[in-house]
């Protein structure tokens, strides 16, 4: 089976939380969809994946009761199962920033489509500006961006405090993965004084969906948070993966390293991960991997 995922955010105000929650995953789990929903007051956040047809009755669900419109769905598809299992969560924030003045129902940046970012970021005056966090930059990156190098998100408010000026940085064009990071950071950037702010519409997914290879200006793969680990142009699933004991993102050769064994450890983790552990993780890699073989 092929899996089509869907990849989504919605900042509209949800009165009854836990009531939607509850709803929602009753439905969900009867659809068969696997992946993650996050629920706040502010709206919706998740990837989320199933048949063709499971994901087409989802959407229509989340469109009646959230006002998510499928144009503003990143759709991409898996040879496997993407996700273990479903899970919907509330949570104060969909997209965790904790700067009370970065509100996307107030205000946000300029959107961005994917056709026109090219001659955007070509703009000598445009500062190009990743907002995702270093274990996604290291594995993939536009030409000429600022990788900020940030542990987390909430991060990037001191990094801009620190880095950049609103009377030297007039012009910013930002982008995340799927846009959602950049609703809150273009807000928090507006409110701090920076005239002109611009996001990539649908972010590097939609780019790398609508953009062909040969005028693209993104170098490498884009980190995405399910077992595919990263995709490519096309969203064709990426060549790297994922230690399962550290999550660092592995190419080629990283899984050619001695130290490497698939579902246990990785070069990065080897030293510090235990023999038990090992162990454990070891029989789960058999038993996942025999369970696949026969299913």
């Amino acid at each position: 089976m092929t899996y089509t995922v869907a990849a989504l955010y919605c900042f509209t105000p949800i009165a009854d939380a836990p009531a939607l929650r509850a709803s929602l995953k009753a439905a969900f789990a009867e659809l068969g969809i696997c992946g993650s929903l996050l629920i706040a007051p502010e709206g919706i956040n998740g990837t989320l994946a199933g048949s063709e047809a499971s994901v087409d009755a989802m959407l229509k669900l989340l469109n009646e009761t959230t006002g998510l419109s499928r144009g503003d769905v990143k759709f991409s598809s898996s040879p496997f199962k993407p996700f273990d299992r479903l899970k919907v969560r509330l949570k104060k924030e969909i997209i965790t920033f904790n700067q009370p003045s970065a509100n996307p129902h107030q205000r946000v940046g300029q959107y961005v489509e994917a056709k026109n970012w090219n001659a955007l970021i070509n703009d000598p005056s445009v500062t190009v500006l990743d907002t995702r966090n270093a274990y996604e930059t290291m594995i993939g990156i536009f030409e000429g961006a600022i990788d900020p190098k940030i542990d987390q998100f909430t991060d990037f408010a001191e990094f801009v405090k620190k880095t950049l000026d609103p009377n030297k940085h007039s012009k910013i064009a930002m982008y995340c993965t799927g846009g959602i990071r950049c609703e809150k950071a273009s807000a928090y950037m507006l409110a701090q004084g920076f005239p002109e702010v611009y996001h990539l519409k649908g972010g590097i997914l939609k780019y790398l969906e609508e953009v062909p290879e040969g005028e693209s200006k993104w170098n490498g793969e884009c980190y995405v948070f399910d077992r595919r680990m990263a995709v490519g142009h096309g969203l064709s699933t990426g060549a790297h993966a994922m230690c399962f004991s550290c999550g660092y993102a592995l190419n080629a050769a990283d899984q050619q390293h001695a130290q490497y064994e698939a579902g246990v450890s990785c070069h990065h983790c080897h030293a510090t991960t235990s023999d038990a552990d090992k162990a454990r993780f070891r029989m789960r890699h058999m038993q996942m991997t025999a369970h696949k073989r026969t299913a």
